[in-house]
């Protein structure tokens, strides 16, 4: 029951359009215009889009060539991410002049838990509004929020008011807040598994809810035990400071297709030498490379090899991912090449253990 669980402020801020943000923000001759980053180039992929290009359909992921066109009048501008770096140290440090308890998602967006902050409010709502106003005055960018009593909660929520504004779900609001959610809109619902849904009368926060557990687990596997718990407002899962990295990757797409294994050869050795010093730089090891290979016809296949010590030699990284690519025939040309190491041995170390917080169930939001 929603009622038996201890209740915790928690706080997700989304930094808006943020790589695109950044761009305006460096150079005040874009603001208000429609720019991409990254995508420039016949094979270019958008890292990401101002809300100025979004109105025209333009989106992270997508190919330049397509943003182009729905939006003639785009500009592309480089990705930067040394300065995304130095601009997300400065939000960060902001987080933590209230909490300590902060779990970074990614360059813009983390997760802070208030239920005891280092200013002594007990609104959660106010201290997000505070932050918000710190990071548009000390950095120049806005941001949303999310407040809830949950992480789930409070990522759903930090969509809601989009670009530079706030949504709170008190505790009492949980159940029909949800109830009334689309169910494209659950964090962990992707695409795929909408129309899976959609497919079965599932379209609303309300009709998951009518679904029993044993339905969940049958039609969704391990993940319908998620579904069947966060509709109810239960996600217990804490913010966690000392997040373990689990995985590094870097990958490449080519201007032109490659149809042969012999001219992928050189393009490994250029992902090997930075997936290893991407290693190296973050002081970890891992034991499991795994091949990424994206087709012409952008269908996707992985390969993967375990082996029995950690490494983080390029050299070594190179030769398994060598022998994944001649383990079988390729299906088609071959438009994307990327490796990644996981299994790595920051899994064997525990992030320090934080002591529960007993909280009072009348809380201020």
């Amino acid at each position: 029951m929603l009622s038996d669980l201890p209740i915790r402020k928690i706080i997700h801020v989304d930094m808006d359009a943020f790589y695109a943000s950044v761009a305006q923000l460096d150079h005040p001759e874009l603001k208000g215009k429609a720019i991409a980053v990254g995508g420039s180039g016949n094979r270019g992929v958008i890292s990401a889009a101002s809300y100025e290009a979004r109105k025209f359909g333009v989106k992270s992921a997508m190919s330049g060539n397509l943003a182009a066109k729905l939006c003639p009048e785009l500009i592309f501008v480089k990705t930067n991410f040394e300065r995304y770096t130095e601009i997300s140290k400065k939000i960060r440090s902001i987080f933590l002049d209230y909490t300590d308890l902060v779990e970074p998602l990614s360059l813009d967006e983390a997760y802070l838990d208030v239920t005891q902050n280092k200013k002594g409010n007990p609104s959660a709502s106010l201290i997000a509004e505070e932050i918000r106003e710190r990071i548009f005055q000390e950095v120049g960018l806005t941001a949303s929020a999310g407040i809830s009593i949950n992480k789930f909660i409070a990522k759903v929520a930090s969509d809601y008011n989009k670009p530079n504004g706030q949504k709170t779900v008190n505790p009492e609001e949980v159940l029909s807040f949800l109830e009334v959610l689309d169910i494209r809109k659950f964090y962990g619902v992707g695409k795929v598994t909408a129309e899976k849904m959609y497919q079965k009368g599932i379209f609303t926060g309300l009709d998951l809810k009518n679904k029993s557990l044993e339905y969940l687990e049958t039609h969704f596997g391990k993940s319908g035990r998620y579904y069947y718990h966060v509709v109810r407002g239960i996600h217990t899962s804490q913010v966690k400071p000392n997040r373990i990295r689990k995985s590094l990757a870097a990958e490449r797409t080519f201007s032109k297709n490659l149809s042969s294994e012999v001219f992928m050869l050189e393009k490994l050795d250029h992902i090997s030498e930075e997936v290893s010093r991407r290693l190296s730089k973050n002081k970890v090891a891992g034991k499991t490379i795994t091949l990424k290979i994206k087709y012409s016809d952008f269908t996707l296949q992985t390969r993967s090899k375990t082996l029995p010590y950690y490494i983080n030699d390029k050299d070594i990284i190179l030769e398994t991912a060598k022998s994944l690519l001649y383990q079988e025939k390729l299906n088609n040309s071959v438009r994307l090449l990327g490796i990644s190491i996981s299994n790595l041995n920051t899994e064997t170390k525990k992030a320090p253990e934080k002591k529960s917080l007993s909280v009072q169930l009348k809380i201020d939001f």
